[in-house]
Order: C-alpha cells, then structure tokens, then sequence
C-alpha cells in the first residue's frame, strides 16, 4: 500500500511526559468524528481480539464531548463486542479527553489524548491512554479507511515516537503490535 503523504507528520508527547511538546495544533472534531479502525496497539487485550472500530459522534451536550462506541471481535469468534463511554475534553491539556464509561460500566475512568494525526493514507491518528485499573498506559494506532495503513506510515510514527525525549513513552514505539483484521 503506498502511503499519500501530505506533508510532515503532526506530532507530540503525552502530556504526563515530561519531553517539551513542540507546536501542536489538535485536530478538529470534523476529522475525529466518524469510524476509525484500530489497527496497531500496545494494548494486552487487542491480543486476543480482532476488527476493533472506534466510533466518534459529537454531542451537542457537554461542550465538545463525543460518544464513544467500540466494537470488536474475540479473535476465535465473530460475536461482536461494545464498548460504549462519552468523552468529555480535558480542560487542562489540549486534544485530550476524559473518558467514562456507560452502563454498567459507568464506574470505569480513563483519560485518553490525540498525540499524531494526519491525512496520510486516508487518515490515520495516534492516541495515548493513560493506565487505569483495568489497563496499562500505552498506544493505539487508528486507520479512517479499511485495509491498513502503509507500512512506511507505521515506521514513521514509530520514528517520531522514539524522537520523543522520554524513555518511557520511546519503549512503547518498540511494543506496538498489529491488530487482526478481517477486511
């Protein structure tokens, strides 16, 4: 797959990293909104799953808050799974969002950011999650279309990760795993 560039990627540290953030400009709620598949992680249980879409639908209550549907597979099955939470932005760091989930899982918390976005192979965006009770700290790597993003996008990001100034946040670049997808 050949990736199309537009440019430079758009990229920064977490903010609990203690690496300086060069000029950041967050994406806007256009790009963010809509289905985004999940295609490399750092996260344990995308292991053991497959076909995970993240969905965003902006709300009109809070202000700049999104609905935030997850849908996957187990990786020996094709009964689907949900995941559903609302995401309200964080006042204190920009591109930064505080998730919680609904339902039963209304007890849930985690706090998510937009570290790398761009338009490169019909769009694609990095986010960073922080640890919560359930989940270690680490990385998601989103696809707007299906079918992957090129493997020289992958490289470019896994780059520009390890040229951030923390070595914490540089290891999670070497742990990022392909996520299965039935295209």
């Amino acid at each position: 797959m050949t990736s199309k560039s537009s440019g430079p990627l758009t990229f920064r540290p977490p903010s609990s990293s203690s690496a300086t953030a060069s000029s950041f400009a967050k994406p806007s709620t256009e790009f963010i909104k809509g289905p985004w598949h999940v295609t490399h992680s750092t996260l344990p249980m995308w292991k053991k799953n497959k076909n995970v879409v993240i969905t965003y639908t902006p709300l009109e209550s809070p202000p700049g808050g999104i609905d935030d549907l997850v849908q996957y597979n187990p990786i020996d099955s094709d009964k689907q799974k949900t995941v559903e939470g609302i995401d309200k932005p964080d006042p204190s760091v920009e591109a930064a969002y505080n998730w919680r989930g609904k339902g039963w899982l209304k007890v849930a918390s985690s706090h998510w950011e937009v570290l790398g976005y761009g338009e490169h192979d019909g769009g694609w965006m990095v986010t960073f999650f922080e640890k919560t009770l359930f989940t270690p700290a680490g990385i998601d790597i989103y696809a707007r279309r299906k079918g992957d993003l090129s493997e020289n996008l992958i490289e470019q990001i896994r780059a520009e990760m390890k040229k951030v100034n923390d070595p914490d946040f540089q290891q999670q670049a070497d742990q990022i795993f392909e996520i299965k997808h039935e295209w």
